[in-house]
C-alpha cells in the first residue's frame, strides 16, 4: 500500500533590500550574497599539441638480441641500443623486453611513433613465440577469443601453430626438456602490455620459452641479422 504525506508550505519570510537583513531582523544566509561568489569558474581545458613531425624522418629497424635492453643508457653497464645503433636522435616505438628479441622500430618522427603505441590505433605485431608442449586447436582458441590475465581481459589474438623459424642461435640457448616437446606458434596482438604475450601462453599452461618479435604494422625483419639494423623509407 502506497502512503502520501501532505505538507503545507511554510510562508516565505519577506525580505528588504536594505542592508543583509531580512525584513524581521534576521541577518541574510550565505546563499543570498553576491552570485559572483559562488558562480564557479569553468576549469580550463588544457590544449593537446600534436607531437612534432621531424624535418628529416627517419625509420630504423633493428633486430634486438636477446639480453639488450630497450634503452639508450643504462646505470648497470648492461648492453643498450647504444650499442648498435650510431644514429642520433632516434626513439624505440614501443618496447621490446630484455629477455625477448626481434623487430624494434626506432624513430625521430613524434607523429610515427604515436600512431604505433597510442592503443586506440590498434597496431598489430607478429611474435614468433616458442612454447613448452603441444597445445592443441581447443586450447589456442582461449587465446582466439581472449584470455583473463590480472589486469583484465585480452583482445582475442591470432593464432596459428607455424614451421620451426629458419632463425639465428640464441646466445644463451634456452632450456629445453628432453621429455617435453616444443611448439612454436605465431601470435598477433594489438595491445601492448607488459609481457602479455608469456602471460597469455602460462595462463593456458604453455610457457614460453623463446619470444621473436617478427612484424609491427607494416614492417618486419625480412633479412636483417640479428643485432643488425637498417634505415627505410618514411610512409607518405
Amino acid at each position: 500500500m502506497s502512503h502520501t504525506i501532505s505538507r503545507q508550505a511554510k510562508p516565505k519570510k519577506a525580505t528588504s533590500s536594505f542592508g543583509n537583513r531580512t525584513a524581521n531582523g534576521d541577518k541574510r544566509s550565505d546563499r543570498h550574497k553576491s552570485n559572483k561568489q559562488h558562480t564557479a569558474k569553468p576549469a580550463k581545458r588544457k590544449r593537446v599539441t600534436a607531437k612534432p613531425r621531424a624535418k628529416d624522418p627517419v625509420i630504423v629497424l633493428f633486430n634486438k638480441p636477446f639480453d639488450v635492453l630497450c634503452q639508450f643508457t643504462d646505470e648497470q653497464g648492461r648492453k643498450t641500443l647504444k650499442d648498435y645503433i650510431p644514429i642520433p636522435d632516434v626513439y624505440a616505438a614501443g618496447r621490446l623486453d630484455r629477455d625477448s628479441e626481434g623487430l624494434l622500430l626506432l624513430t625521430n618522427d613524434g607523429k610515427l611513433q604515436s600512431k604505433i603505441t597510442e592503443p586506440k590505433k590498434r597496431t598489430f605485431k607478429t611474435y614468433w613465440v616458442q612454447v613448452e608442449g603441444a597445445p592443441d586447436e581447443e586450447e589456442l582458441n582461449k587465446l582466439r577469443q581472449g584470455v583473463e590475465l590480472k589486469d583484465g581481459m585480452t583482445l582475442p589474438a591470432k593464432v596459428k601453430i607455424m614451421p620451426q623459424p629458419d632463425i639465428w642461435v640464441r646466445t644463451p640457448p634456452i632450456r629445453e626438456r628432453k621429455s617435453i616437446p616444443t611448439t612454436w606458434l605465431e601470435i598477433q596482438i594489438c595491445e601492448g602490455r607488459n609481457r602479455q604475450v608469456r602471460r597469455m601462453t602460462a595462463s593456458i599452461g604453455f610457457p614460453t620459452l623463446r619470444l621473436i618479435r617478427y612484424k609491427i604494422g607494416q614492417w618486419s625483419l625480412n633479412d636483417i641479422k640479428s643485432g643488425e639494423f637498417c634505415v627505410v623509407e618514411m610512409p607518405e
